[in-house]
């Protein structure tokens, strides 16, 4: 089991997450061949380490508060925090949110990752896997996942642009197969395109590729934003296309208009400043799509800004099934390896059970029904 971490992570709130070695101070080079994809996250990486990017607006979670039951009635040791998520069991409503691949060491990481998330039985998402369908130096960084846990729910990732170009269709197998894929979500990633460089701007064409990637496939198909929200109309559209989950992904945590913003000369920065804190708050985008009639046909996710086992409890209230989260464990994890990631992940789990034992919720379906009070308008 590696111990120690060399590593400087880049936080991806809605999604991807991609790695640098930092011991000195330099840039780590992909390998032989680096495409300009890799070199976009590079330069990611490098704008997350170094400048301010979170959002102006928090997710909405403070806007809630639990009404305390001075008479719980339960045992704190007999809590249930188990879920299922299709065919699998989790511990806890949790998922180590998408992550990386593709980058030196990143095999190293996504292998901690996966033994921690067997470990504690709970679910995994690795990075984008776009760059090792292009180039097998990547591959690797990726298959490691089920060489470490044969027995996890792992989400594979593919990018709503690819979806609309076809490529999800001519590729989804290798990519499932890669990583021997439980479910594949595909990353809505809009505002980001909108901002960035060289984004891609056409998203006309993204719900019938969704749809026919549902059917494509025989694995459920998750629909995830990158830190934006998705909204009651969207999600509507995505429950009609066939989709087995929508992740909200939130606004609260990283912006990526203020990433892709600080990648343009002065002179160009202007719409990324005015689009910094676009995007529907976490807490409301649960409220919105909970609220849509047909919701019951998808397991609901909430993510996006998601720091401890309170937010985990409050989602669930708001009317998620599960959670998914990355910057809080990767940051435990670079800073006291796989010690410090159990750590944060038991804070969690103590925080999440402190919440249903003061609402006297023996599990996960009476903490849907607890006593939850909007305090802030």
């Amino acid at each position: 089991m590696v111990t120690s971490w060399a590593v400087t992570l880049l936080i991806f709130a809605a999604g991807a997450i991609f790695l640098a070695d930092m011991l000195s101070g330099k840039r780590v080079p992909g390998p032989t061949g680096v495409d300009q994809t890799a070199k976009r996250k590079s330069s990611h990486v490098d704008i997350v380490l170094n400048q301010n990017v979170d959002y102006l607006k928090s997710t909405g979670f403070e806007k809630y508060e639990f009404v305390h039951n001075a008479l719980p009635e339960i045992d704190f040791d007999k809590i249930d925090t188990s879920v299922g998520l299709f065919s699998h069991k989790f511990s806890a409503p949790i998922i180590v949110s998408s992550m990386t691949g593709g980058f030196k060491r990143a095999g190293q990481i996504n292998a901690a990752l996966a033994e921690f998330c067997s470990e504690k039985s709970i679910g995994m998402g690795v990075g984008s896997q776009r760059q090792a369908l292009s180039n097998e130096d990547y591959i690797d960084t990726f298959k490691v996942v089920r060489r470490v846990a044969k027995d996890i729910f792992v989400m594979g990732n593919i990018g709503a642009a690819q979806v609309v170009s076809g490529f999800a269709l001519e590729n989804a197998r290798r990519i499932v197969d890669m990583v021997e894929a439980d479910a594949l979500a595909v990353h809505l990633n809009a505002l980001q395109e909108l901002i960035q460089p060289e984004g891609d701007r056409n998203f006309r064409g993204v719900l019938a590729g969704i749809s026919r990637l549902v059917r494509a496939i025989k694995i459920p198909v998750i629909i995830k934003e990158t830190g934006a929200g998705i909204g009651a109309d969207a999600a509507r559209k995505l429950i009609d296309a066939g989709v087995s989950a929508i992740d909200v992904s939130g606004a609260g945590g990283t912006s990526w208009a203020a990433i892709e913003m600080l990648r343009r000369e002065e002179d160009g920065r202007r719409v990324g400043r005015k689009f910094w804190n676009w995007g529907i708050p976490t807490a409301e985008a649960l409220v919105r799509v909970n609220a849509i009639p047909t919701r019951k046909k998808i397991k609901l996710i909430s993510s996006g800004g998601i720091r401890d086992g309170i937010d985990v409890a409050k989602s669930i209230a708001l009317g998620a099934d599960l959670c998914a989260a990355a910057q809080p464990f990767l940051k435990a994890l670079d800073e006291d390896g796989v010690n410090g990631l159990v750590r944060e992940f038991d804070a969690w789990m103590e925080e999440l059970k402190g919440v249903m034992f003061l609402t006297g919720s023996r599990d996960l379906k009476q903490l849907r029904k607890a006593k939850l009070e909007k305090v802030a308008a």
